[in-house]
């Protein structure tokens, strides 16, 4: 299937492995079916989506698919785009049959360019461009490219003198934007200037679509990286400092922009060490990668495969964390390009086929299915019933709508409830994730961001977290404006004043602490403010440490630590008791525990007596205690016990010791007095 087939199935939903969710750019990548190059596919159908109202026009004008029978609506527009607008025209051999029919209507297509370019009062092909580019933005300012120089490997000044020799640098960043609808004598869109950026440090706006970054050195060595300005604002926010704020962390890292930029920030104020943090395993190589190239992995953690939440503030490794950066997964709806395929105006059928027509121009079947090989009308009374897809006229019906996240799931949303009910569901898992963060002991510091535009993931995350108990115990606040890095207190947009209004959280009357909030966090705006940012919002917390929880101070900590390890310990010594249920003394093959001839049994963990008579005997003899048996004569020194030739006590069947002959009865007698006061020992017990 060439380049053309490939294209016009993936703009029409036609191809076998079509996808109808995400957006074009990740539609066409995600499609390992492609056999040509995806960036060429999605360029081609990009910039016909583009120039498709005009097209259309020129293909219906010069009556193109009425001589040409084998071309399908979407093959025209696609072919008609290179012969007309590419520098190489079209991507065929000469003799390749869609090229042939293409150029064999050569004339009348550019006569027909002409006066449609006329029509739109454009005096040049440049003024027609800047037209088409405006309306494909929907009359949005285009965005700059931006670029931030890693200074962990570079600096701007190296950068403006390789990466960026040549390029003007201008005082603004509407005079990139207004460069980016320039044109230059050969059709090429843009011009090579560049902004130093006045918020974010070591920041540049380049002009987009003049070069491709992505190929140079710089990029390649991890010298610059490709990074929305508005995305720059957690870490410069976060300032974190390591004579301050101790370890660093990012909780949700991938792909890893916001954690090299925290790398840059600290790695130029001492040393310190960052713990990222990404659950997704995929994702999580993305992190280390660029990590790695950045040149931070020295004193950067990447912690892959693990869930922020799993972790156990306690846990001492990260008793030092006193700064961590929040931006957890949530709806991208700020995110410029999501929608990025305009809508593609597919030009109508030859009138002679009515129903054909009529079904070329509201669904996405080819020619070749309404008519039968013999190019004869399919007259069959069952008709297939129409579809609507992307690629479609302005007389289709709307597609349903798609909310794709910052994570690019595709999360079909076919009513406001389904909407608000999934963005609930969102800032639900965000304030949990808010809390956990709050939770670590040394944490002085917090940024939380999206990159979404709605209240709900925003603001209403931020109050509710200011509400809950873990920033009460331990007085976090918001991070005010005046307390924030020079560039971000002068960026001017703030809080929406309306959403400040959450049942149960602030009162009517507490307008004071409303405004203090609104005017802490901090917004960016994608539409109509000429800043050629995305949509994001970022709010800063903070606390001083006066007050605590007790659970939650260090000192609390190494007690509990203490506590569970000596716990611990307990819980071994009583499963090695319990793990042996005849105790802790040797027996024979009878389950008798197998005494020595002083009775004396023989422990099984060292093998020794459980007694040691000679250190008892040296006792005694220190001792100035006198040993005596009642009614015994004084001169009588002897003990009262029988001892054989070896002068080894004798022992009955029982093992105890046998008396002298006439001493039983005095000792029966002492036995059953010491038995009532309770001082007979009784042995070892088995």
């Amino acid at each position: 299937m060439s380049l053309y087939h490939e294209t016009a199935a993936i703009l029409t939903g036609a191809g076998p492995n079509a996808t109808h969710g995400g957006s074009l750019k990740s539609r066409i990548f995600r499609d390992k079916s492609l056999k040509s190059p995806p960036a060429q596919v999605y360029a081609l159908a990009l910039e016909t989506s583009k120039w498709s109202a005009i097209l259309k026009e020129v293909v219906e004008a010069s009556d193109l698919l009425k001589h040409e029978r084998k071309l399908t609506p979407a093959l025209s527009l696609l072919l008609v785009h290179d012969l007309l607008l590419s520098k190489s025209g079209i991507a065929l051999p000469a003799t390749h049959g869609l090229r042939v029919s293409i150029e064999r209507h050569k004339a009348r297509l550019n006569s027909e360019f002409v006066r449609a370019r006329i029509r739109r009062k454009c005096t040049t092909l440049d003024a027609l461009r800047t037209q088409v580019e405006i309306e494909a933005r929907g009359g949005c300012p285009v965005h700059p490219r931006w670029i931030r120089v890693n200074t962990l490997k570079s600096t701007v000044e190296e950068q403006l003198a390789t990466t960026f020799k040549g390029w003007e640098v201008v005082e603004s960043v509407a005079e990139v934007i207004k460069a980016a609808d320039a044109f230059d004598g050969q059709g090429k869109k843009g011009k090579k200037v560049i902004h130093i950026d006045g918020h974010i440090p070591n920041l540049i706006a380049a002009c987009p679509g003049v070069a491709d970054f992505t190929k140079t050195e710089a990029y390649k060595s991890g010298k610059i990286i490709l990074q929305d300005k508005a995305s720059c604002f957690p870490a410069y926010l976060l300032d974190p400092r390591p004579e301050r704020d101790g370890d660093v962390m990012d909780t949700c890292a991938a792909p890893g922009n916001k954690t090299t930029h925290l790398a840059a920030i600290v790695h130029s104020r001492g040393t310190t060490t960052i713990f990222a943090f990404e659950k997704d395993p995929h994702r999580a190589k993305t992190l280390q990668k660029m990590v790695k190239t950045a040149g931070s992995d020295t004193f950067t953690v990447v912690n892959a495969g693990k869930d922020f939440l799993k972790v156990n503030p306690l846990d001492a490794k990260y008793r030092n964390v006193g700064a961590l950066l929040l931006d957890p997964s949530c709806s991208g709806s700020g995110i410029v390009g999501r929608d990025d395929a305009p809508t593609l105006h597919l030009p109508s059928a030859p009138s002679s086929s009515s129903s054909s027509s009529s079904s070329s121009s509201t669904t996405t079947t080819t020619n070749s299915k309404a008519t039968n090989p013999k190019g004869k009308q399919n007259n069959n009374k069952r008709k297939s019933p129409p579809t609507t897809t992307t690629g479609t006229t302005e007389t289709q019906e709307p597609p349903a709508k798609v909310l794709i996240d910052d994570d690019g799931v595709a999360i079909p949303v076919s009513s406001q409830a389904d909407l608000e009910a999934r963005i609930a569901s969102l800032a639900s898992f965000q304030l949990t994730l808010l809390q956990h963060a709050m939770s670590f002991p040394a944490a002085r510091r917090i940024t939380y961001s999206t990159c979404s535009i709605h209240a709900g993931e925003n603001e209403h995350v931020v109050l509710r977290a200011l509400a809950s108990d873990v920033a009460k115990r331990r007085g976090w606040r918001v991070l005010k404006r005046q307390e924030q890095v020079e560039g971000m207190r002068r960026w001017d947009v703030r809080g929406e004043a309306e959403a400040m209004n959450l049942d149960g959280i602030l009162a009517a009357e507490e307008e004071k602490e409303k405004e203090e909030v609104r005017d802490a966090v901090i917004r960016a705006y994608y539409r109509d403010d000429g800043r050629g940012v995305m949509g994001f919002f970022v709010a800063g917390f903070m606390r001083d440490g006066t007050i605590d929880d007790p659970v939650y101070l260090l000192d609390g900590v190494e007690q509990q630590q203490q506590q569970q390890q000596q716990q611990q310990q307990e819980g071994e010594e009583e499963e090695e008791e319990q793990e042996d249920p005849d105790g802790p003394f040797v027996r024979d093959e009878q389950g008798r525990i197998v005494r020595d001839e002083n009775g004396i049994p023989t422990l099984k963990s060292t093998g020794e007596k459980a007694v040691d008579l000679k250190e008892l005997e040296e006792g005694d003899e220190e001792s100035s205690v006198e040993y005596r048996i009642e009614g015994q004569q004084e001169e009588d020194e002897e003990e009262p016990y029988q001892r054989d030739e070896k002068g080894n006590i004798v022992r009955d069947d029982e093992g105890l010791p046998v008396l002298k002959e006439g001493r039983s009865d005095e000792s029966e007698e002492e036995e059953e007095e010491g038995s009532e006061d309770g001082d007979e020992w009784g042995g070892f017990d088995d």
